[in-house]
Formats: C-alpha cells, structure tokens, sequence
C-alpha cells in the first residue's frame, strides 16, 4: 500500500545526483558504412563532449582522449561543431576554437590556429577535398561586433607559407549572419542560408545558390526563397541536383523544392499539406538536421504537430508524407546512409536516446541510452492542454501538465500538490515531451508540474510565434499565469502553493511573473534575465538585436525596456526567490543576478543566490546541476514549510531566520 505523506515529502529514486552524474547528452549522430556515430556529453567529466564510435560488430569507443572538449561557440550556442570524414573526422575544441583532424587512430592536427576565430556548421566538400564552415572572427581588441563568413578550409593539412594550417579562403560574405553551406552532389553550385540585423534567423532569411568555378570560388547568388517576412531554413540537395527547403511562406514551416533552373519558382513538395505541422525547429544552433535526402527523390524528415515530433518518410516526386510508428516524440538530427535513419529520440517514458530505424522493414534498434530505463511507476506522463490566455478574441495557449506520480506515495486526502510552472528559454523555442529527468525529479517528490508553450513559442505556426512580437515580459508572462491559474480552477493544484521557475529567457519570464503579477509564492530563476536594457547594450552579436522585435527598437523605446525590467520594479516583488548563475556567462552576465538579488534583500524578502565560478549560459558539469537541483529543492522546503526526505546540503537564504 502507497504510503500517505504530504507532497513535497516523498523519497525518489531520482536523486539530483544520480540525474546529474549517471545522465549524459547526447547530440550529433551520424551513420556510415554501418558504424553510428555521436556526440556524449559528460557532467560527470566536467561538462567534456566526447566523439563515440559504435562500430559495426557492436565495440564502443571514445575517439579522443581526456583533455580534448567537442564545443563550437559560434553565436555562443555553436553548433555543427564536428564533420565526419571517410577516414576520420574535424572537430571544433572547446578550449581554443580551433579546428583540428583526427585521421583514423592518429592524434588530433591543428588545421587553424587558436585564437579569435569560432567555427561551426562544418561541411565536408568532398569533391574539392575541403571543409566547409561558418566562420565567425571576433575583433583582436574585443570591442565591435565579430565578422561571420562562410569559409573553405583544405583537410590535406598544406596551409599557407608553408605552416600547414591556415589556408582558409573566404567564399561568402557581407551579410550578418550565415547557415547552411551544402555543397551539390556534383559539386557545381553552393547553397546557404544568409540574414542579417535586426531580424533573427525565424524572423527572415535568404535561401542563395551560386555556380562554383573550377577553383572552388563561387560566382554571383541568385536567391531562391526568403525575404522580408519569410524563415527558410534546412536547404539540402537530391542527387538529381534539385534543391529541397523549408519556408514557413505558408504560415507554417513546410517542405518546398526548386528544380534548380533559373527563375523558377518554388513549389510545394507535399500535394496534400501536412495540416498545423512544422518541419524545422528555430535556428538557434548550427547544423540543424531535420531534414536528410535518403536518395533518389526520398527524404527523411522531423516534424511536429500539437507539440508532438513525428518521423516521416517522403516521396518528393509524388508529394506523399509517410508517418512511421515510433515510442518517441520528441525525434532531431538526423543521418541517413545504407537504407538506415540514426537519430535522436526520446518519448515520455522514454529516456534520450541514439536509434537506428531501417527504412525498409521499419526495424528499430537503440545504439546508445543517455541514462538507465526508468523504473515503472516514478515516472509523470505528460497531458497536453490548451487554456485561455485572458485576451479578447479568445487566443488560447498551449502547455503540458504532469501530475505528481511516486507508486510508493499518495497525498493526504484534501490536500492539493504544489505547482511548478516550466518557463522555457529562448524565448523563441519550444517545450516537448521527451522524457525529462528535471521534471521527474520533480514530480517523483509530490509535486506537478506544467511546461507551458507561450505565445512565442514554436511549433504551433509562425502567428502563434509571432505573438510574441512586441509583447515579451507582457504575453508569456500572461500565459504562465494563465496555465496556473487554470489548474487550479481545476482542483488540480494548490493555488496557494503555485511556484514559477525558468532558465534563461525563461528566467526573465519567471522575473517578470512574480514582479508584476500576485498569482505565485515562490520562484527560481536559473541565469535569468532582469534588466532588459543591459542584455540589449551588453549581449553577443547573434542576439543583438534580438529585442527589437520582441520589445521594440532601443534606444528610441527605452521607455519599454525600463518598464519590462523587473530590476525597476523590485517594490512590486512580494515573494521569496533563489536565483542561480554561471560567473562565466556571456549571453546574461552574473550582473543581472546579482543586481536583483541585492535589491529583494534590500526589501527584506527572502532570496538565495548560488554561484557557479566555471559555468558558461547552462550548467554542464555535475556538481553544478546537482548543486542548482537540490538548492532549488531546499528553498522550498524552507519556503512552505515542509522537510523534503533527501538530505540535501543547505544553501543561505537571506532574510529567513
């Protein structure tokens, strides 16, 4: 019989350390000649990403040896920051932004030097035996925005003045930003993907091709899709030399191919369009693969509906959209060779994982697991729900609402769980249903849990994105309040108990919630921001102007940015907050912490602020995550009055005897 305790109070096999140490990342799969390829993230190893190689007859083995840290930092999030080779592989380090080549078994080679250069979106040129890259060169003395270029790099080592590094040749520049350089199949034309301030990448791009020369060098673009008002993103080649797309021309994200003559328009590659379905994800990193040419006239693509991912088989010349049967739906980065899709997948239940689907028999495999298959009955099972977001018209919003779930614990009778409201980063992004070892962590403890998918978020088409446009601090903020405010009219949750947490954007969101509305009692913010007009004076090239659009052009709107800043409005604050940050953080500098912090502890609230010296924009190392999880725990603990059954280490808590 489960025992009765009240939630907040239960044991739970996911301990902070066990998620934080047993888990990896996994990113980056790649398959050929029957071997599978990918990418582990170790919090363990202090954050190190490490090149795995699962060879045909089933060994496992790392492809660098301790010291060396796969991580591109290209518009900082990186990206695309390793291509596999017919004999080795390129690989950006973490340490120093080169690039350097591992040949077979031999150690890595240098084939740029260290310094002010970031590279991503790598892309072997295999006809002319080069690699080709996003090159983002910050200036020598720091100040000014970085150059971005699409660059070619020879892979046999013979660099300029004889250094054996350093041949790099610059083919396209100009424009802000670049994505997406591919190469034909027979070499003749480059394809890219170019935008440039003040929109981002889901805003408005340019889908370009040039013929390239017997030299290499490409000759005048011609664009072929994208423009004001217009993202196309994903652009790969078929081997007949048509060229397959993404434009959301439509409203929505949708598949396009262009017969690669001239002048010609464009069509649509699905004759029966796959209804509120998207086959792209925002372009917030480099490489993205949710869409492969699986030969002759066939793709494989990722899409989404309802927030759900799917993987779908198409027949570009007959514009049929097969949907295969899979336990996942969150499914990325794809790879397709010798009749086999590897990629990315995880489903509710199902922890992240690297599969392999054989298209023909539709027969799948698991080729590596992030984590240990959970235990039966500890484990939330997400239910989609739509609410209203108070505005005139009847908008609605969309968010998925886990219920606490422990087989060893049930709540008193008359007693309703605490809520966590999930504020997700971006904000120009998305909350799914893969299985999220954060969230049951969670709601194996007695809590529910909602992710909410704001206006802004993507997935659902580009208006429900574009609600968000002028509106940020303002909508989300909304539509958080909205989703708590109705599970609890629900009877679902306790609405004296409501707590909102968030990372990043999400974290300014969190701000936003508990400084200009009364509905929450608790909140965390994870690197959260807090003063707008410091993140659009003091923030990196590819989010510069990020804030136009979502607030509206600075300085000439300051009045906006000043209004919307929680850290000018902290006499409006009148609940306890612990906040968590990186002191290496270059996208929300610890400034926006440590400002708020000092300003609730001035007014005499309860606030925590835990501090992280090596951590970038996200945690990675072990210590860190389990430090963040079992700090937010405690807080809680503290904050509502009941002893979580872990023995957690305190943290200080200002203001809180």
């Amino acid at each position: 019989m489960p025992t009765v305790a009240p939630y907040g109070t239960w044991t739970s096999p996911f301990t902070a350390r066990r998620l934080a140490e047993a888990g990896i990342g996994l990113r980056a799969p790649y398959r050929r000649g029957g071997s599978v390829f990918w990418l582990e993230g170790r919090p363990a190893d202090a954050g190190r990403t490490v090149p795995v190689c699962r060879a045909a007859d089933g060994t496992v083995r790392d492809l660098l040896p301790a010291g060396w840290d796969v991580r591109g930092r290209v518009h900082e999030y990186g990206g695309g920051d390793i291509a596999h080779l017919v004999d080795g592989f390129v690989f950006a380090n973490g340490a120093d932004q080169a690039l350097y080549r591992v040949a077979g078994d031999g150690a890595p080679v240098a084939l740029t030097t260290p310094g002010l250069d970031r590279y991503g979106d790598l892309t072997p040129d295999v006809r002319r035996g080069r690699l080709l890259a996003v090159r983002e060169r910050h200036p020598a003395e720091g100040h000014g925005e970085p150059e971005n270029a699409i660059v070619a790099i020879p892979l046999d080592g013979a660099g300029a003045a004889g250094t054996g590094m350093d041949a790099v040749t610059v083919l396209v520049a100009g424009d802000d930003f670049y994505a997406s350089p591919r190469p034909s199949p027979d070499g003749s034309r480059l394809a890219w993907i170019a935008w440039n301030h003040p929109d981002m990448p889901w805003d408005a791009t340019e889908l370009r091709v040039a013929a390239v020369d017997a030299a290499g060098a490409p000759g005048t673009p011609c664009r072929i899709a994208g423009g004001p008002g217009e993202s196309v993103v994903s652009p790969v080649w078929l081997d007949d030399g048509r060229l397959v797309f993404v434009s959301d021309r439509s409203g929505w994200w949708s598949l396009y191919v262009w017969d690669g003559v001239a002048g010609r328009e464009p069509r649509p590659v699905l004759a029966e369009p796959a209804e509120s379905a998207e086959f792209a994800r925002p372009l917030w990193v480099l490489g993205n693969r949710d869409v492969v040419p699986a030969g002759g006239a066939t793709l494989v693509t990722a899409f989404t509906r309802d927030g759900l991912w799917r993987l779908g088989i198409v027949d570009v010349d007959a514009g049929r959209l097969d949907t295969v049967d899979l336990p996942y739906t969150m499914i990325d980065e794809l790879s397709v060779d010798g009749g086999c899709v590897t990629f990315l997948g995880a489903g509710p239940a199902e922890v992240q994982v690297v599969a392999t689907l054989d298209l023909a028999t539709r027969a799948l495999g698991v080729e590596r697991r992030a984590a240990a298959p959970v235990e039966a009955g500890y484990v939330s099972i997400p239910r989609p729900i739509r609410f209203p977001t108070g505005d005139a018209g009847g908008a609605v919003a969309h968010a998925f609402y886990y219920p606490p779930a422990n087989r060893d614990y049930i709540g008193p009778r008359g007693e309703k769980p605490p809520l966590i409201v999930r504020s997700h980063g971006g904000p120009t992004a998305a909350a799914g249903t893969g299985f999220t070892p954060k969230i049951q962590y969670w709601t194996s403890r007695g809590f529910a849990v909602v992710d909410v998918n704001y206006r802004g978020s993507t997935g659902y088409g580009r208006a429900y994105r574009d609600a968000l446009k002028g509106a940020w601090g303002i909508a989300d903020v909304a539509d958080c309040v909205a989703a708590a405010r109705h599970l609890a009219a629900e009877g679902l949750v306790d609405p004296q108990r409501l707590i909102i947490t968030g990372s990043s954007a999400g974290g300014y969101t969190t701000l936003c919630a508990v400084t200009f509305h009364g509905t929450f009692r608790a909140g965390a913010s994870h690197y959260g921001i807090s003063d707008l007009e410091t993140l659009a004076t003091d923030t990196h090239k590819f989010e510069a102007r990020y804030l136009d659009s979502l607030v509206g052009p600075y300085p000439d709107r300051r009045d906006l940015y000043v209004a919307r800043s929680p850290i000018h409005a902290v006499d409006r604050l009148a609940v306890p907050m612990v906040f968590f940050q990186g002191l290496q953080d270059k996208v929300v500098p610890p400034d926006q912490a440590r400002l708020m912090v000092d300003a609730i502890e001035a007014k005499g609230l309860p606030v925590a602020y835990v501090t992280f010296p090596e951590e970038r924009h996200g945690f990675r190392r072990a210590e860190s995550i389990t430090a963040a999880l079992e700090g937010e725990l405690y807080f809680y603990g503290r904050v509502f009055g009941f002893i979580p059954a872990d023995p957690l280490p305190p943290i200080p808590i200002r203001n809180l005897g």
